[in-house]
């Protein structure tokens, strides 16, 4: 009887793996994996080459499928960025693609530096379509730039400077603050006579003191004023209103002549520690040049000085606004309208100092005249802050007051005096013998106008300025002796003031004659006035403290204060100062209206000609002390001392 055993029916394959591929279909809609043939990998050789420039590794269709040449996209990528395509932007991929079928969609980020730091970032989407190859293509329009931009489209930036911030003295006030100018012109059809008309403007302005600083001039007057409509105003100077009344008289009724009243943001005075503040002017070339990035051509940027060293803090970040413009038909470029990225500008932050404003106005009157380089800086003794430091002649050069390098000549016997006195070498009645010369070891030292005094107590030495009494003791000192009392005066010090200064360098462990050179301020000795102010303020206070110029922002590391000085050679020294005063080389000083005046005089030789001197006297009044320098200046009794008393009589009016 036959056997029957069941079939077993076998099953097809292909439902099976239809529902697998479904289920891929469902996953891969998600999300995609970022796998080695992933749209992915399309994705970053695009942003790669967007930065570059060269697409060459990525392929392009357009919406529609039609194949986009890769070095079309380049050149369109460049033309949609316009005003930004010098600075490419940062790309990256922000997750995976997300997958359907053949078609994928990537989001990346894009974030542009814009002037000022500024930065610009947004997200973009990117699609993509599998090709036959299965090699994914991007495609191409403008919206993966930016989501508002069309075909013709490119981005425009905006610029909105801020308000700059001000310099503020002491009180906390604007040193800069709206003034009245007067703008001096000339309207075309009034003129009568060109040439007559420059040669009596040429002499008026000339005879402007303080001097203009540049002069004005005058020589392409004629051609502007031939050039010109005949009712035009054509400016010839804008003058500050003190100016302007000094030569009024001599310009007013010229035939041609116009003004204008107006009022411009202007410190105190033209001269108003100007060296040390810098000024504000409209973006040079320089400046444009080497920040492209920073500025364009009217932005207003600080040169020289504080207004140099803050330009950032002080100008602030200007407001950005990306638009974008449209091409027209005829070739002409519009606004469309659309705003796709807007930053408000960012006031600048103010620069608060320590001057004062009567203090200055005191130091730049007593400079006027004085056609030498010269430099007074002042400092308040009670907490050290900067009260003054003006430069000359005229608003413009170096601030000397701060970083000259030069020998102090005999105001250092005042550092020379208290290291003697620290060391009981001294006291103020010792008697000491100052001959006409003194040799040492061969070299010969002498004396101003070859005086000598014979023996005489220390003091007297002191206030009529020996030099071979101050060499005889030098030996006393010891190699680093002056080095050493300096640095407790706070030279050679690191300091932190917020502008760049001269802590000055002191001689040491150098021959005898060099010794003897550095007791009175020769040799390799050099300093600042600021430095020299410093060590005088420290001998009134007792302590040498820092000088302070910057209250906000504080300096970060300013040098710590000095130990105190021992009192008895602090009232021996003063009392030797005040000598100098009464009865010494600023005698001239003794009838200074108002507190004691202490002070020292200084001749410096600052070459191999002992004729070639430069003039010191550094000292204080009150709570003020003092240093004022004359490059080249000759005997201090004729330059620094009567600059000192121009300064501490202005100081005392009302």
């Amino acid at each position: 009887m036959p056997v029957s055993y069941p079939v077993r029916r076998r099953l097809s394959p292909r439902p099976l793996l239809a529902a697998l591929a479904a289920a891929a279909l469902v996953a891969g809609a998600l999300t995609g994996c970022s796998g080695e043939d992933g749209p992915e990998q399309s994705v970053e050789a695009f942003l790669k080459g967007w930065r570059s420039g060269n697409l060459q590794a990525v392929g392009f269709i357009d919406p529609s499928g039609a194949r986009v040449p890769a070095a079309e996209v380049a050149k369109e990528i460049k033309a949609l960025s316009g005003e930004l395509a010098a600075t490419p932007p940062e790309l990256k991929q922000v997750g995976d693609a997300k997958i359907t079928a053949d078609t994928a969609t990537a989001r990346i980020q894009v974030t542009w530096t814009l002037p000022g730091q500024t930065r610009w970032a947004y997200e973009s989407p990117v699609r993509l379509k599998r090709g036959g190859d299965d090699r994914w293509q991007v495609i191409w329009e403008p919206a993966v730039l930016q989501e508002k931009l069309e075909q013709g489209d490119r981005l425009a930036l905006r610029r909105e400077s801020a308000p700059r911030a001000a310099v503020l003295d002491g009180a906390g006030n604007p040193i800069v603050a709206p003034r009245p100018v007067v703008r001096v012109g000339v309207q075309p059809s009034e003129v009568t006579d060109v040439k007559a008309l420059v040669r009596q403007l040429d002499p008026a302005f000339k005879a402007i003191r303080p001097a203009l600083v540049p002069p004005v001039d005058l020589a392409d007057l004629p051609k502007r004023i031939a050039e010109a409509d005949p009712g035009a105003f054509v400016e010839v100077v804008t003058l500050r209103d003190e100016a302007y009344r000094q030569i009024k008289p001599r310009i007013y009724d010229l035939p041609g002549t116009v003004f204008h009243t107006d009022k411009l943001d202007l410190a105190p005075t033209r001269e108003f520690a100007r060296a040390l503040l810098g000024s504000v002017d409209p973006a040079q070339a320089d400046d444009l040049k080497a920040h492209p990035d920073k500025y364009v051509a009217g932005d207003l940027v600080g040169h020289g000085g504080l207004q140099g060293r803050y330009d950032d803090r002080l100008r602030g970040v200007p407001g950005l606004t990306v638009v974008v413009e449209r091409t027209g038909p005829d070739g002409t470029t519009d606004s469309t309208g659309t705003e796709v990225f807007h930053s408000e500008p960012k006031a600048g932050q103010p620069l608060k100092t320590t001057l004062d404003v009567a203090t200055q106005n005191a130091a730049d009157a007593a400079l006027h005249g004085e056609s030498r380089r010269s430099a007074l800086v002042a400092v308040r003794i009670g907490d050290g802050a900067v009260l003054a430091a003006a430069n000359g002649p005229g608003p413009a050069g170096e601030n000397l007051a701060f970083t000259a390098q030069v020998p102090p000549g005999s105001t250092f016997k005042t550092v020379s005096a208290l290291a003697l006195l620290d060391r009981g070498a001294v006291t103020p009645d010792t008697p000491v013998d100052c001959p006409k010369t003194r040799e040492v070891d061969g070299r010969p030292f002498k004396n101003s106008d070859d005086f000598e005094l014979g023996t005489v107590p220390f003091t007297t030495d002191f206030a009529k300025s020996c030099n071979t009494a101050f060499v005889a003791l030098a030996p006393k000192l010891g190699p680093d002796g002056l080095a050493t009392t300096g640095r407790t005066l706070g030279l050679e010090a690191k300091w932190d003031l917020g502008a760049e200064v001269f802590a000055g360098s002191v001689s040491a462990n150098g021959s005898a004659t060099e010794q003897a050179a550095a007791a009175i301020g020769q040799g390799t000795t050099v300093v600042s006035p600021l430095a020299m102010a410093g060590a005088t303020a420290a001998v009134a206070r007792g302590r040498w403290e820092q000088p302070k110029l910057l209250l906000d922002p504080a300096p970060r590391q300013p040098a710590p204060a000095g130990p105190a000085l021992k009192p008895e050679s602090v009232a021996a020294l003063k009392t030797m100062m005040r000598a100098v005063v009464t009865g010494g080389t600023a005698s001239a000083l003794k009838d200074v209206p108002g507190e004691p005046v202490y002070g020292k005089t200084g001749t410096a030789e600052y070459d191999n000609n002992p004729a070639h001197t430069h003039a010191w006297f550094v000292g204080w009044q009150g709570d003020v002390a003092f240093a004022v320098f004359v490059e080249q200046g000759g005997a201090s009794t004729a330059s620094a001392v009567p600059i000192t008393e121009r300064f501490l009589r202005a100081l005392a009016k009302p």
